[in-house]
């Protein structure tokens, strides 16, 4: 929802505290006190769900770190090292987490864990390695890689908890934007189309149920509602019928299964965004050019119809 152009104002709307990043009013939450605990309870979420969205296979166990090095170090084929560099990338994350537990763990005994600690100079090195090979890990649909998902666990770990959520915020307005983006594209790429006339409202009301889930924690009471939304709306736009003639021409036919496929892509795509929580510019770049390439083509078929 836009709203006035105040970066990180806060207003409650409809009884919800929301913040203003870029055109937009988003949930905010209690922001944690600043520790370790918090900042270990931040990184094994965050890293949860970067596994949950990347290629399968890349989930390797910390314990395992020196294999993978060796692993990724001795692989020639360009290939093959780059899902050896997506696994190893995985258990640089898994390893640091694991020194952030025993980290906290050992805190909790009284001992004062300063940030020049040898062990968290070691954590901090690993994410940053991990955020580096994270270029190479590609998103589950294999489509492009989702690099800030992997820049969000180190910047857990090396900025206050307060900038982190502050962080987020931002990257969350992005990701509206690019769903805004996306169902706009289409909505103007079937302006005018008989086959597709009345898709608008299905196409307005799945953007609005993807923001609402991408600004949306899985522990917030609303997540029934906004959960259903979501799904509800995805369904009810990869359903949607064109309306074709009763005897259509091979074109017509054409233009339809075309069309369909480009809505069911774009439905995947903004889903992808959405649950991901952050941008996919190359793939909304990518799909918006798609959506250019067909309105293109079918705008001069007609007008060739017309003529004739």
């Amino acid at each position: 929802m836009a709203g006035l152009n105040v970066q990180g104002e806060e207003r409650v709307i409809d009884g919800r505290r929301r913040v203003h990043y870029d055109g937009y009013w988003i949930k905010t939450y209690p922001v944690p006190k600043d520790s370790l605990l918090a900042k270990k309870q931040l990184i094994e979420a965050l890293t949860r769900r970067l596994f949950n969205h990347v290629e399968h296979g890349v989930n390797i166990p910390g314990r395992r770190l020196d294999e993978a090095r060796r692993a990724f170090d001795t692989e020639a084929d360009p290939r093959r090292k780059r899902v050896k560099g997506a696994m190893l990338a995985g258990a640089l994350f898994n390893r640091a987490a694991d020194i952030f537990t025993k980290l906290v763990e050992i805190q909790a005994l009284g001992v004062r864990i300063t940030p020049d600690n040898a062990l968290m100079r070691e954590c901090g090195d690993h994410l940053q390695e991990a955020l580096e090979l994270g270029k190479m890990v590609r998103h589950r649909s294999g489509e492009e890689g989702i690099d800030e998902l992997w820049g969000e666990p180190f910047k857990a770990f090396a900025f206050p908890v307060e900038d982190f959520y502050r962080s987020r915020y931002i990257k969350i307005a992005m990701t509206m934007r690019d769903i805004d983006r996306i169902c706009g594209c289409l909505e103007s790429t079937f302006e005018g189309s008989l086959l597709f006339s009345g898709i608008g409202p299905s196409l307005r009301a799945f953007a609005t149920a993807a923001k609402a889930k991408t600004e949306t924690l899985r522990t917030d009471e609303d997540m029934f509602e906004v959960w259903t939304s979501f799904v509800t709306s995805a369904e009810n736009l990869s359903q949607f019928t064109p309306r074709v003639p009763h005897a259509p021409t091979f074109l017509e036919q054409q233009e339809a299964a075309e069309g369909c496929q480009l809505v069911r892509d774009g439905k995947d795509l903004v889903s992808y965004i959405a649950r991901a929580r952050v941008p996919m510019p190359k793939s909304a770049a990518e799909f918006v050019e798609r959506c250019g390439r067909y309105r293109r083509m079918w705008l001069a078929d007609a007008a060739v119809d017309k003529a004739g």
